[in-house]
């Protein structure tokens, strides 16, 4: 950076902070009213995908390829959710992964290959492989475990050649899949458990039935619009006897699910003709929320029920804090409780010791694990999945955690062979690992499901050039290494030239926004977990990291952080930091010290306010940007959908909404580098199970603004960027992969060749290597290697 320019900025930047410009901070508003749009069509969804594959075959850009540069460590694939192998045939294993697709191996795990790149969708929830046809596999897409990162689904898909070829069957409005149970001897004869939309109520959910191979579906257990089924067990021995475990699945855009009154098991024994609830033993549901099951298979008689008890035990001593920084305001539960039913489900035991461990089995998170797996060969041989994989030998009185070095944590299902009860395969959030020794040790194969969960990307200007990423359950990596492109003399073409990429940790945490310093790359910028920034710097091979987010004055309440608060570096000076809560605040000395330079930017309302710890935060700001054309000429959007922008350095903020969809996330916001008053802004609609396309562009400031979303195919649109070398061209990245206008978002085109259909959620431009690097949830980071045949 020019030494002179860098002075100028710096004293500028100490004039606005003496003259005090925080005491005087204004927010103009306008009362916009309007209507909330949720809940997309299912038939829409799946029309935009066509036009997807259409306009991806069809782009003039093919040429332009996309590469993997990876992403995974030794120890961390992606997060799976299923694994299955066909009786017939040990060397043939599908992998269910959470954003990445389906994965198939025929040679026992020595290489894998995905299956379903072209769904509409990458979220898997479960897998049913036949017996008595075992080319015959059902999928169930949409991942019914509640996370962050959920995507939803499009129904269940079928194929009949051990996964060459797919057919869509339907039960396309359910969006989540938990469970799919395929009778013994008849695979036309189908149950699917529907655990539905993940934020809105819809009647699509509960128990379906198909006796036609899924042509048609009855639904067969249902109990109201919010209730779904998450587990179900069939008996192999007399398929027409089923237990289904329902539960109250919704949660709101501030609050995770609350145990409440319902969550029920039901039973039928005539093929879902008429169902029983089954209650003899079991916990009362006031408290009680998910509850997984499984049965023996040699003996169906037992069954286990795995009970996520929330009753409350032990309060919170003073001043307590939880696991990420933010007060504890709620007590210890009972947690996760193991109950046994040797009649198939009429009368229950519980048979889990009472101790600390099961209060902490699944942190405070007990919707996201549930998965209990009973040995088919050994009644009294049980498994239990959350945090750590535990295993008793003695019907649940005691329990062992099943420890290895490369066995990652959090975990969602697990596979018995069963003509060998030592043979495991196990799925968790850092992929798949089997076990020949029933879980004494463990083998993985991460590297080779790359199912990567990426939430962000930044880069640094070293030469080759370092990039950055947050990892679901991961933390941050960085990747090493990526050389320039060079071009030969002998022929004038250009030739992609990289040295290999190393991955390594990084600070920060799994949901991470990542700043470097542009003018030392050895300075890093994240902010993790609610907000709580850190900065840190590389120096003899290893990091220091100093908390630097700015705390509340006592007496103040705890700011609002979202997952992922925003965090930017100003391009005017390396030494001003802005950072969002609910409020901007700037820094004129990388962090030192902090100003606090706008009121509450979010349209916050009390009741819509969780209770730790099921609280999401909410009313919280998700967006930040300066424009590189002027310092201080800020934009700041929130997760409720509002806009503001400041053209002073936060003396005066103006809500900028009126003309944007209502109370969306506003995911992105980028100021452009060649007009003042432009800026666009992408928005999501994910919270509303609304997945139409929101990009949007401003002219004047935000004073009116423009739908620039055209004929993209559906969304959520979750970037949008702007190329840095030629005025017009746009980026979008949405949940189909990226989009490019080359006419400022009057038309777009499908970018590229060589990408899955994977959910891209972040994209950034290298300025000096004029690479395009993105960031997919479920399929690691890929890049192009140059964007000038865009930019003629």
């Amino acid at each position: 950076m020019n030494r002179k320019f860098f002075n100028i900025s710096l004293v500028i930047a100490l004039i606005i902070f003496l003259c005090g410009f925080s005491a005087a901070q204004k927010s103009t508003t306008k009362k916009v009213t309007l209507k909330k749009v949720e809940n997309t069509d299912p038939a829409l969804r799946l029309k935009w995908h066509e036009q997807h594959m259409s306009m991806k075959n069809s782009t003039p850009f093919k040429n332009l390829k996309w590469r993997y540069i990876g992403g995974e460590l030794e120890t961390q694939g992606g997060r799976c959710t299923d694994v299955e192998v066909p009786r017939n045939n040990k060397k043939i294993i599908y992998v269910a992964t959470a954003s990445g697709g389906l994965w198939k191996s025929e040679n026992a795990g020595v290489t894998f290959e995905p299956i379903t790149d072209d769904f509409p969708t990458l979220s898997i929830g479960d897998i049913a492989v036949s017996e008595s046809n075992p080319n015959i596999i059902y999928v169930g897409t949409g991942e019914a475990n509640i996370f962050r990162a959920s995507i939803a689904g499009t129904g269940i898909y079928k194929s009949t050649d051990g996964g060459k070829t797919w057919q869509h069957c339907g039960l396309t409005d359910t969006n989540t899949i938990a469970r799919i149970r395929i009778h013994p001897t008849n695979p036309d004869i189908v149950y699917v458990a529907a655990s539905g939309h993940e934020w809105t109520y819809n009647p699509e959910r509960g128990v379906f039935k198909t006796t036609d191979g899924g042509k048609t579906w009855q639904k067969v257990l249902y109990v109201d619009e919010k209730t779904g089924c998450i587990d179900l067990v069939m008996d192999p021995k007399n398929p027409d006897t089923l237990i289904a475990s329902m539960w109250n699945r919704i949660r709101q855009r501030w609050s995770d699910p609350i145990p409440e009154d319902g969550d029920y098991l039901y039973k039928t024994t005539d093929g879902g003709k008429t169902w029983k609830k089954l209650t003899n033993g079991l916990p009362d549901t006031k408290y009680t929320g998910r509850i997984g099951l499984d049965l023996c298979a040699s003996k169906p008689n037992v069954v286990y029920a795995y009970v996520d008890n929330h009753t409350p035990t032990r309060q919170p001593s003073p001043n307590e804090r939880d696991s990420y920084g933010r007060l504890r305001t709620y007590p210890d539960i009972v947690g996760a409780e193991v109950y046994r039913s040797d009649d198939q489900g009429e009368t229950w035991r519980k048979v889990n010791p009472s101790d600390r461990l099961f209060e902490r089995f699944g942190g405070t998170y007990g919707w996201v694990f549930g998965q209990i797996r009973v040995d088919p060969n050994n009644e009294n041989v049980v498994y239990l999945m959350g945090l750590g994989l535990y295993k008793s030998t003695d019907g649940g009185k005691s329990w062992t955690r099943l420890y290895w070095e490369n066995l990652h944590g959090d975990h969602h299902g697990l596979w018995i062979d069963p003509d060998d009860s030592d043979h495991l395969l196990n799925v968790n959030d850092g992929g798949c690992n089997v076990s020949f020794d029933g879980g004494k040790t463990w083998q993985d194969f991460y590297r080779k499901i790359p199912a990567i969960q990426f939430y962000t990307v930044a880069f640094d200007l070293q030469k080759p050039f370092t990039v950055y990423g947050a990892v679901q359950d991961s933390g941050t990596h960085r990747g090493l290494g990526i050389a320039p492109i060079t071009e030969t003399a002998q022929t004038g073409q250009r030739r992609f030239r990289m040295a290999r990429l190393r991955w390594e940790r990084a600070p920060g945490g799994e949901g991470t926004t990542i700043a470097v310093d542009p003018s030392d790359p050895n300075i890093v910028y994240s902010s993790s977990f609610y907000g709580r920034l850190m900065r840190s710097e590389y120096k003899n091979g290893t990091w220091t990291s100093k908390d630097i987010y700015p705390r509340p004055a006592e007496g103040e309440p705890e700011y609002r952080g979202q997952w992922l608060a925003p965090t930017i570096i100003s391009p005017h000076n390396p030494h001003i930091i802005y950072h969002g809560f609910q409020f901007v605040f700037r820094s004129l000395n990388r962090g030192d010290t902090w100003e606090k330079i706008s009121p509450d930017l979010t349209a916050f309302d009390p009741k819509k306010q969780g209770k730790l710890p099921y609280a999401i935060p909410y009313a919280t700001l998700t967006a930040l940007a300066e424009s590189p054309l002027k310092f201080g000429l800020i934009y700041a959007g929130s997760d409720d959908g509002r806009v503001h922008v400041t053209r002073n350095g936060g003396d005066t903020w103006t809500e900028i909404t009126a003309g944007l969809p209502y109370n969306k996330h506003v995911w992105c916001i980028e100021p452009s580098k060649f007009d003042l008053g432009t800026v666009y802004v992408a928005l999501i609609g994910r919270h509303d199970d609304d997945f139409a396309p929101y990009v949007f562009k401003s002219s004047d400031f935000g004073k009116t603004w423009i739908n620039i979303s055209s004929n993209l195919p559906g969304g959520p649109t979750n970037v949008i960027r702007e190329d840095p070398k030629k005025k017009g061209v746009l980026y979008v990245g949405t949940d189909f992969g990226v989009y490019v206008s080359t006419d400022d978002g009057q038309s777009w085109n499908y970018l590229g060749s060589g990408l899955p259909n994977a959910p891209v959620w972040d994209l950034k431009i290298h300025p000096r290597d004029n690479m395009l690097i993105i960031a997919t949830n479920g399929r690691g980071m890929w890049v192009i290697d140059d964007l000038s045949p865009l930019q003629k």
